[in-house]
């Protein structure tokens, strides 16, 4: 078996493999390569020494058994038998629902996560995003602070786990998308720097040195991350990526590293004869993430769009701290202009910034299906002092109408977990770090966080206690029958019911910006949508509103409290925390 590392600061490489080792030689048309071959199969451990040095991981591990600092293991993909053939499945028409393996079951595994996607098929949704898979040192933790960004975290399941699961999902019609980290790597457990300029001064993030997209010896990096990223889509065959915080990616060079990515998932969904897409998380409001390479923009597939979050957020609970203040004096203003134009910051000025933010899209360029909209995430939840969900403060009427604004609207919708049945768990931030200083740290960073902003330190719960993960955890008995969950069945019922409307309406699915038109009352805290033939109207106080809609002899296609359509005066009287969705009859 061939075996290689990029090591080009290193003046001798070792391989360890089994119980025989060997040199490495100098690969003579790759500068910094070393290759060799050593007798391995599938499951083999094996490790590269650099000069005196202990044995490291390999930098492309496709297995880490014993955590980042363990020896890595050979994978042989072609050994696992695919149970299905895959024709994928694309981002138009998609609603997607982000997942945490973790904490989706109390298992915490792929293969317990696995058990229950059926409930995601009867629910509607049609891809799955997995929160990132990658190890970290312990068992439990968001996954952001992942290291081996080949390998999958072996108390997940590691590389088979995840097979099972994108099998099973691929059985049952759901696309798979994984949340992936490129623009930092965790404190612990990363040896990419002793193998080479993996990471760089030139630029500086809220993790320290960045990842080197543009300094010397960034090509093979740039590669390592590409390599990283076809490997996710070709060996486990999944649909899309996630891109975490890529405004976090300094890059100056000319081509940038998010253009050649984009480039290269393109090459390969053409190669594989099916579709494959990106999706960023950015904080920089500019639409040339997502406009085409051909357009001049950067060509990646979809963003997460946060000032929608923001806007729906500040209307259903008036909250106005922190990056809230800008979108909370008008919420219902700022989510039209969202539902019309993409951004709300779009070159308008941000208080919370202190500067003009943001880029107006093209609307000719960029549909709406570009853009993802949720009322709720795992950022927007567990960065909050006590990962409070919107069920924790709000009346089942306005987690109703949270649903319709996310699941009627114009954006690709997107759903956090347990969300869907207003889950009475909540969604904290918690780590398992090894290392006992560093995860003091993290416990005292995490608490005076918050204490700087009114909370006592003992309130906020501790990132390192594993009762902070178990709170975690869905409770899936809640959807057991029973008068004790009648909220949760009746929610669940009502996002099955809009999801099912946005899949038969061809309206409600219709990613053109320019077919949106939306009225509002400020005061009276009423927004009506119109999508075609179809009329969405929320009322969010809590006294009846009469809704000027304009249409008469309606037919009510869902509704959250009984209501009457409109007479011939096209007034529609509206309960007070509730939402309709309605038709021409």
């Amino acid at each position: 078996m061939q075996f290689e590392v990029w090591a080009p600061q290193a003046d001798r490489v070792t391989l360890h493999c089994g119980t025989a080792t060997r040199a490495l030689d100098p690969d003579p048309e790759r500068a910094g390569w070393w290759t060799g071959e050593a007798d391995a199969q599938d499951g083999t451990r094996y490790g590269f020494a650099l000069d005196d040095g202990p044995v490291l991981p390999d930098p492309r591990s496709r297995r880490q058994p014993e955590g980042p600092d363990g020896t890595s293991v050979v994978v042989e993909h072609g050994r696992y038998a695919w149970r299905r053939e895959w024709a994928g499945r694309d981002l138009p028409g998609a609603v997607l629902y982000e997942l945490h393996v973790g904490t989706y079951t109390r298992e915490g595994t792929l293969d317990a996560a696995a058990q229950r996607l059926e409930h995601l098929v009867d629910l509607g949704v049609t891809h799955v995003e997995l929160m990132p898979l990658c190890p970290f040192p312990g068992r439990h933790g968001w996954g952001y602070e992942g290291v081996s960004l080949w390998a999958v975290h072996e108390p997940y399941g590691g590389p088979e786990g995840l097979k099972r699961f994108v099998d099973r999902a691929h059985e049952l019609g759901l696309g798979v998308v994984l949340d992936v980290v490129h623009n930092h790597l965790g404190p612990s457990g990363n040896h990419l720097p002793a193998f080479g300029p993996y990471f760089t001064d030139t630029h500086h993030t809220p993790w320290g040195s960045a990842v080197n997209l543009d300094a010397p010896g960034s090509d093979e990096v740039r590669a390592y991350l590409v390599g990283s990223a076809l490997a996710w889509l070709r060996d486990y065959r999944l649909d899309g990526l996630r891109l975490d915080a890529v405004h976090a990616l300094a890059d100056t060079r000319a081509c940038h590293f998010l253009e050649e990515l984009s480039t290269a998932v393109d090459t390969l969904a053409a190669e594989l004869g099916r579709p494959l897409f990106l999706i960023a998380e950015s904080d920089l409001n500019d639409p040339r993430l997502v406009t085409s390479r051909a357009a001049g923009g950067l060509g990646l597939h979809a963003q997460w769009n946060d000032d929608f979050h923001h806007c729906l957020h500040t209307a259903l609970t008036g909250e106005s701290q922190g990056y809230y203040a800008d979108f909370a004096r008008s919420p219902l203003a700022a989510l039209a202009k969202t539902y019309t134009s993409g951004y709300f910051h779009d070159g308008t000025y941000s208080s919370f910034r202190g500067r003009r933010h943001g880029r107006p899209l093209d609307r000719t360029r960029v549909s709406a299906h570009r853009l993802l909209g949720y009322s709720q995430t795992h950022d927007q939840i567990g960065n909050r002092a006590l990962g409070d969900r919107l069920a924790a403060s709000l009346s089942p009427g306005l987690l109703a109408c949270a649903a319709a604004l996310t699941l009627t609207g114009p954006l690709t919708p997107m759903l956090f977990m347990g969300e869907e049945w207003a889950a009475g768990t909540p969604w904290q931030f918690f780590t398992d770090h090894t290392d006992r200083a560093l995860g003091e740290a993290v416990s005292r960073g995490r608490r005076r966080e918050f204490a700087a902003h009114g909370w006592a330190e003992e309130d906020v719960p501790d990132p390192q206690d594993p009762a902070t993960r178990e709170r975690s955890c869905l409770d899936w008995s809640e959807l057991e029958p029973g008068p004790e969950n009648e909220v949760h069945a009746r929610v669940l019922a009502w996002y099955r019911e809009l999801i099912a409307l946005r899949r038969a309406q061809a309206d409600l699915a219709n990613p053109d910006f320019g077919s949106v038109k939306v009225a509002y009352d400020e005061a009276a805290r009423w927004l009506a949508l119109r999508r075609g033939d179809v009329r969405v109207a929320v009322n969010l106080g809590r006294e009846p509103a009469v809704i000027p809609l304009g249409l008469r002899h309606a037919r009510v296609l869902a509704a959250w409290e009984p209501v009457e359509t409109p007479g011939t005066d096209g007034l529609l009287r509206l309960p007070g925390e509730s939402c309709v969705v309605l038709t021409q009859a």
